[in-house]
Protein backbone atom coordinates (compact mmCIF):
# COMPACT_ATOMS: atom_id res chain seq x y z
CA UNK A 1 0.00 0.00 0.00
CA UNK A 2 1.53 3.46 -0.47
CA UNK A 3 2.06 6.48 1.39
CA UNK A 4 -1.02 8.73 0.80
CA UNK A 5 -0.51 12.64 1.04
CA UNK A 6 -4.20 14.18 1.70
CA UNK A 7 -4.92 17.91 2.36
CA UNK A 8 -7.23 17.58 4.90
CA UNK A 9 -10.31 20.07 4.72
CA UNK A 10 -10.99 22.08 7.53
CA UNK A 11 -13.92 20.37 9.93
CA UNK A 12 -12.63 17.14 9.63
CA UNK A 13 -12.03 14.75 12.12
CA UNK A 14 -8.52 12.57 11.67
CA UNK A 15 -10.13 9.19 12.08
CA UNK A 16 -12.27 7.00 10.21
CA UNK A 17 -14.67 5.90 12.55
CA UNK A 18 -17.72 7.98 12.89
CA UNK A 19 -17.58 11.58 15.04
CA UNK A 20 -20.91 12.93 16.55
CA UNK A 21 -22.24 13.65 12.84
CA UNK A 22 -18.73 15.53 12.06
CA UNK A 23 -17.20 14.64 8.57
CA UNK A 24 -14.15 12.19 8.61
CA UNK A 25 -11.27 10.87 6.80
CA UNK A 26 -14.04 8.27 5.57
CA UNK A 27 -15.55 10.91 3.80
CA UNK A 28 -12.69 10.95 0.98
CA UNK A 29 -11.29 8.14 1.33
CA UNK A 30 -12.28 4.47 0.78
CA UNK A 31 -8.92 2.31 1.15
CA UNK A 32 -9.11 0.21 4.06
CA UNK A 33 -6.42 -0.81 6.80
CA UNK A 34 -4.63 2.75 6.73
CA UNK A 35 -4.14 4.99 9.41
CA UNK A 36 -2.61 8.58 9.67
CA UNK A 37 0.96 9.15 10.44
CA UNK A 38 0.27 11.68 12.87
CA UNK A 39 -2.47 14.56 13.45
CA UNK A 40 -3.98 17.93 12.38
CA UNK A 41 -6.78 19.05 14.36
CA UNK A 42 -10.26 19.68 13.36
CA UNK A 43 -9.98 23.45 12.41
CA UNK A 44 -6.86 22.78 10.78
CA UNK A 45 -6.19 22.14 6.95
CA UNK A 46 -3.19 20.65 4.91
CA UNK A 47 -0.95 18.06 4.63
CA UNK A 48 -1.92 14.56 6.44
CA UNK A 49 0.30 11.52 6.03
CA UNK A 50 -1.60 7.83 6.18
CA UNK A 51 -0.56 4.62 5.40
CA UNK A 52 -0.35 0.80 6.21
CA UNK A 53 2.78 0.60 6.90
CA UNK A 54 3.55 0.13 10.88
CA UNK A 55 7.20 0.66 10.57
CA UNK A 56 6.46 3.57 8.46
CA UNK A 57 4.10 5.38 10.75
CA UNK A 58 6.03 5.09 13.40
CA UNK A 59 8.81 6.69 11.95
CA UNK A 60 7.08 9.55 10.74
CA UNK A 61 5.08 10.07 13.90
CA UNK A 62 8.28 9.37 16.54
CA UNK A 63 8.91 12.36 18.34
CA UNK A 64 12.35 11.35 18.08
CA UNK A 65 13.06 11.93 14.20
CA UNK A 66 11.67 15.51 14.65
CA UNK A 67 10.37 15.65 11.22
CA UNK A 68 10.32 19.76 10.18
CA UNK A 69 6.53 20.80 10.06
CA UNK A 70 5.75 23.88 8.02
CA UNK A 71 2.63 25.47 8.13
CA UNK A 72 1.16 29.05 6.71
CA UNK A 73 -0.86 30.68 9.46
CA UNK A 74 -3.35 33.54 9.45
CA UNK A 75 -3.35 35.18 12.84
CA UNK A 76 -5.60 37.99 14.25
CA UNK A 77 -3.42 41.31 14.65
CA UNK A 78 -0.05 42.31 12.88
CA UNK A 79 3.21 40.24 13.75
CA UNK A 80 5.99 42.24 15.37
CA UNK A 81 9.73 41.60 15.03
CA UNK A 82 9.42 40.76 18.93
CA UNK A 83 6.75 38.25 18.43
CA UNK A 84 8.64 36.50 15.86
CA UNK A 85 12.02 36.59 18.17
CA UNK A 86 9.55 35.23 20.66
CA UNK A 87 8.70 32.31 18.63
CA UNK A 88 12.08 31.93 17.73
CA UNK A 89 13.52 31.75 21.57
CA UNK A 90 11.00 29.80 23.13
CA UNK A 91 7.67 30.46 24.52
CA UNK A 92 6.02 28.59 27.62
CA UNK A 93 3.01 26.41 27.36
CA UNK A 94 0.88 24.64 29.92
CA UNK A 95 2.89 21.27 28.67
CA UNK A 96 6.27 22.72 28.39
CA UNK A 97 8.76 25.56 26.09
CA UNK A 98 8.15 25.09 22.37
CA UNK A 99 9.88 27.31 19.67
CA UNK A 100 10.03 27.66 16.54
CA UNK A 101 12.97 26.39 14.11
CA UNK A 102 11.43 29.35 11.36
CA UNK A 103 8.99 32.00 12.02
CA UNK A 104 8.95 35.11 9.75
CA UNK A 105 5.98 37.41 8.52
CA UNK A 106 5.04 36.84 5.17
CA UNK A 107 2.42 37.78 2.58
CA UNK A 108 -0.91 35.89 2.39
CA UNK A 109 -0.28 32.80 -0.31
CA UNK A 110 -2.39 33.93 -3.51
CA UNK A 111 -2.49 30.20 -4.69
CA UNK A 112 -4.11 29.30 -1.51
CA UNK A 113 -7.82 28.00 -1.99
CA UNK A 114 -11.03 29.60 -0.30
CA UNK A 115 -11.81 28.27 3.15
CA UNK A 116 -15.03 26.05 4.30
CA UNK A 117 -16.38 27.84 6.39
CA UNK A 118 -14.56 31.48 5.90
CA UNK A 119 -12.35 32.86 9.19
CA UNK A 120 -13.98 34.99 11.64
CA UNK A 121 -13.53 39.32 10.31
CA UNK A 122 -13.59 41.75 12.58
CA UNK A 123 -13.13 45.19 10.98
CA UNK A 124 -11.38 46.66 12.99
CA UNK A 125 -8.15 44.13 13.77
CA UNK A 126 -6.06 43.41 10.86
CA UNK A 127 -4.71 39.92 10.13
CA UNK A 128 -1.49 38.88 9.15
CA UNK A 129 -0.30 35.46 7.82
CA UNK A 130 3.24 34.01 9.15
CA UNK A 131 5.53 30.84 8.06
CA UNK A 132 6.74 28.71 11.01
CA UNK A 133 8.02 25.49 11.47
CA UNK A 134 8.60 23.32 13.89
CA UNK A 135 10.06 19.94 15.03
CA UNK A 136 8.05 18.68 17.51
CA UNK A 137 4.06 17.86 17.11
CA UNK A 138 2.18 18.45 20.39
CA UNK A 139 -1.65 18.91 20.47
CA UNK A 140 -2.31 22.26 19.00
CA UNK A 141 1.47 23.51 19.39
CA UNK A 142 1.33 26.20 16.36
CA UNK A 143 -1.96 27.68 18.16
CA UNK A 144 -0.84 27.50 21.33
CA UNK A 145 2.50 29.37 20.09
CA UNK A 146 0.63 32.41 18.48
CA UNK A 147 -1.63 32.59 21.42
CA UNK A 148 1.15 32.89 23.87
CA UNK A 149 2.94 35.87 22.17
CA UNK A 150 -0.39 37.72 21.47
CA UNK A 151 -1.49 36.97 18.14
CA UNK A 152 -4.44 34.59 18.04
CA UNK A 153 -4.34 31.80 15.48
CA UNK A 154 -7.53 32.08 12.71
CA UNK A 155 -6.34 29.53 10.05
CA UNK A 156 -3.65 27.07 9.73
CA UNK A 157 -2.57 25.19 6.86
CA UNK A 158 0.20 22.65 6.69
CA UNK A 159 1.84 22.50 3.71
CA UNK A 160 4.77 20.12 4.43
CA UNK A 161 6.32 17.49 6.87
CA UNK A 162 9.75 16.40 6.57
CA UNK A 163 10.33 15.81 2.73
CA UNK A 164 6.81 15.51 1.79
CA UNK A 165 4.48 18.57 0.78
CA UNK A 166 1.16 19.41 -0.50
CA UNK A 167 2.50 21.19 -3.92
CA UNK A 168 -1.08 21.50 -5.45
CA UNK A 169 -3.83 19.20 -4.15
CA UNK A 170 -6.12 20.59 -3.26
CA UNK A 171 -9.21 20.05 0.00
CA UNK A 172 -10.26 16.65 -0.56
CA UNK A 173 -7.43 15.47 -2.85
CA UNK A 174 -4.83 12.78 -2.50
CA UNK A 175 -1.80 11.67 -4.14
CA UNK A 176 0.07 8.64 -3.31
CA UNK A 177 3.41 7.27 -3.74
CA UNK A 178 4.92 3.64 -2.76
CA UNK A 179 6.07 2.59 0.14
CA UNK A 180 9.80 1.78 -1.28
CA UNK A 181 9.76 5.37 -2.80
CA UNK A 182 9.03 7.18 0.79
CA UNK A 183 11.34 5.21 2.58
CA UNK A 184 13.87 6.34 -0.50
CA UNK A 185 12.72 9.92 0.27
CA UNK A 186 12.69 10.07 4.08
CA UNK A 187 16.25 8.30 3.91
CA UNK A 188 16.97 11.46 1.44
CA UNK A 189 15.92 14.02 3.68
CA UNK A 190 17.92 13.03 6.80
CA UNK A 191 21.42 12.72 4.50
CA UNK A 192 20.88 16.00 3.69
CA UNK A 193 20.97 16.61 7.43
CA UNK A 194 17.23 18.33 7.42
CA UNK A 195 16.32 17.13 11.02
Amino acid sequence: MPLLLFNKPCRVMCQFSASDGRQTLANYLRMPAVYPAGRLDFESEGLLLLTDDGQLQARISDPRHKLDKHYRVQVEGIASTTALQQLLAGVDLKDGAARAIEAESVREPPDLWARVPPIRVRKSIPTSWLSISINEGRNRQVRRMTAAVGLPTLRLVRERIGPWSLDHLQPGEYRSLPTETAWQQLKSYHLRGAD
